[in-house]
């Protein structure tokens, strides 16, 4: 098998999952579904039969929760955020130093994915076209015409599994994501990718030298005691940015990135409709709470209500697609399809004076 290595970015907050998710308690720290493991974990548990290691790549304030949640990986604290071109870019040079030109590939901290044998699958496949030079992604298959995700548009088969990459394209209204859906061109962008560290890291300094060079010194640095100089001399002063647009929107219109398509059950979790979207019926008729302590909710002509009981009970009563979270601090009341204005309320918080909620 092909010596390869995951990275995976585990930062942000999750703001539209508050106050279940939040900065002191990121969504991957966090068991939301209540399957006896956080999303960090599901993720280290899918990847290891596939991956050779786990590279954790999180900040200074989740990195002892990280260690402890998963202690069979290793764990890359970032010096500061610099976006995912920063954290995957830094990653895939230090593996690089430790390994040579091994096979990488960065993949969400915080989603989900029910199928992990199709999982399995669409990352060997991607594995094969990445040892061919490609950088690879994994597009999801779309079964709705979402606007919450962006697109990448496919073009012509390169084998049994890949296709070429035409263009990434940002989310699109309604009607556009219909098109989208109707031609079977177009896959969600669920931002993993796939590729030789040297094709990665090459690509890096063909789009952006500025970032390139400083992260492949920095690298050169990282297991020797001249880490700190180097993340005072090479680290600070570094742009941040994104992989989807640092490298692979310009490296698609040059024809260097592929597709595996796959149909896994994956999510985002990206809010609370989504979250709802991949609890059981039965158990959303309940109430969910984490980690699967005994429920105390009585839900009454509420369909899909989703419900987090803290310490005492909780009665919704004819409002369909509720969402009620009691948390330590605060109770939290709303409806999943406002699920895209909870990031605008929590940003808001500190105009209210609630600043220490966050």
């Amino acid at each position: 098998m092909t010596d390869f290595h995951a990275i995976i970015p585990a930062g942000g907050a999750g703001t539209r999952l508050w106050p279940l998710s939040r900065q002191s308690a990121p969504k991957f720290l966090t068991d939301l579904t209540g399957a006896g493991r956080t999303l960090l974990q599901a993720t280290i548990h899918r990847l290891s039969p596939v991956a050779k290691s786990c590279l954790v790549v999180t900040g200074s304030a989740h990195a002892a929760a990280v260690g402890e949640q998963v202690p069979q990986a290793d764990v890359m604290v970032e010096p500061s955020a610099r976006g995912t071109m920063g954290a995957i870019g830094l990653a895939a040079a230090v593996l690089q130093q430790r390994y040579g030109d091994v096979v990488v590939g960065s993949f969400a901290a915080d989603h989900l994915i029910r199928d992990e044998d199709a999982f399995h699958r669409a990352v060997r496949s991607a594995l094969e076209a990445a040892e061919n030079g490609y950088v690879v992604t994994i597009g999801i298959t779309p079964d709705e015409p979402s606007t919450a995700y962006g697109y990448i548009r496919a073009a012509a088969a390169m084998g049994e599994s890949a296709q070429s990459v035409l263009a990434f394209v940002e989310k699109p209204d309604v009607e556009t994501a219909t098109r989208y859906l109707a031609s079977g061109e177009y896959f969600w962008n669920a931002g993993m990718f796939i590729a030789k560290a040297s094709v990665l890291l090459q690509a890096l300094e063909h789009f952006h030298p500025e970032m390139a060079r400083p992260i492949d010194e920095l690298a050169k640095a990282w297991d020797t005691p001249e880490r700190t100089a180097a993340i005072e001399r090479y680290w600070e002063d570094l742009p941040a940015a994104v992989i989807d647009r640092a490298i692979a929107e310009p490296l698609a219109a040059e024809g260097g990135v592929a597709v595996v398509p796959a149909e896994m059950g994956w999510s985002d979790v990206g809010d609370y409709s989504s979250l709802a979207a991949v609890i059981a019926p039965a158990e959303l008729s309940h109430g969910v709470v984490p980690g699967g302590e005994p429920q105390r909710t009585f839900i009454s002509d509420s369909p899909g209500a989703l419900v987090y009981a803290g310490s005492k009970p909780i009665v919704v009563a004819g409002v369909p697609g509720a969402v009620v979270v009691e948390a330590a601090d605060v109770i939290f009341v709303t409806q999943q399809s406002a699920a895209q204005e909870v990031k605008r309320i929590v940003d808001g918080l500190d105009d209210a004076g609630l600043g220490y909620l966050h």
